[in-house]
């Protein structure tokens, strides 16, 4: 087994209900930055309860929505505008991997003068960032509690990774039964995802057999079997809470 440094700061809010744990861990932050995607947390709710959340803990809070799928530089720099221009103190990501990236990339290029997009093209070191905060909606990546972010150039079409310690989301909140009302096509988009980041690590060196290896059968071996139950029933608890939990 190769040796390792390991570090993981994100505190995890798991199981139904879970956004009452929203107010306390904002109640030290003034000025919010929403950040979502396309606009599908408006129809299921969740958008309704984290802003009801938000106003009755007396929260300034500065929308931004229009998060695409592989999340584009453009979208970063606009987040980081409004991030510079009202003094925003913490970022609240609500949604899937995408989002969650992008609010990572606007964290790091809020509390700096360079250019943002040499975290991750340059491997410059970032110092600093706003916290941020994460909602999950969709299983997949595992962003909500890692410190990586992938960023499109829609110019050139690279799509660099970028990290650092101050990344890390302070909080992830997973409520299993947000991922109900996701169409099957999304729900099958994120099982693969989470099987392709699983191979990546299963595939790679060293070859011989360890820990490692052991668990990521055990977690394939799990999402095949809760991704079956889901698409055939997808408000089966267990079964979001399994692939969640992936």
């Amino acid at each position: 087994m190769d040796s390792f440094n390991f570090y993981n700061p994100t505190q995890i809010f798991f199981g139904e209900d879970a956004i009452q744990n929203l107010a306390e861990n904002i109640r030290e932050y003034n000025k919010i930055l929403l950040a979502y995607g396309g606009g599908s947390i408006k129809k299921n709710g969740i958008y309704d309860a984290v802003i009801k959340i938000l106003n009755e803990e007396n929260k300034s809070v500065f929308e931004l929505s229009g998060i695409t799928p592989n999340p584009k530089l453009d979208k970063v720099y606009e987040g980081i505008e409004i991030c510079k221009n009202n003094n925003i103190d913490f970022i609240l990501a609500v949604g899937g991997g995408s989002t969650i990236d992008c609010s990572k990339a606007i964290a790091m290029g809020a509390k700096t003068e360079e250019d943002v997009w040499g975290f991750y093209t340059e491997g410059k070191e970032c110092k600093n960032a706003l916290p941020l905060g994460t909602v999950l909606t969709l299983s997949a990546t595992g962003t909500e509690m890692n410190a990586y972010s992938v960023i499109t150039d829609p110019k050139t079409h690279e799509r660099p990774t970028g990290s650092s310690v101050y990344s890390y989301p302070k909080f992830s909140i997973l409520d299993p039964t947000y991922t109900y009302s996701l169409p099957k096509e999304q729900t099958v988009y994120g099982v693969v995802d989470i099987l392709t980041h699983i191979f990546e690590q299963y595939f790679s060196t060293p070859d011989e057999s360890n820990i490692s290896d052991s668990l990521s059968e055990a977690i394939i071996k799990t999402v095949i079997e809760n991704s079956e139950i889901a698409l055939n029933d997808p408000t089966d608890y267990s079964a979001r809470a399994n692939l969640m939990w992936r």
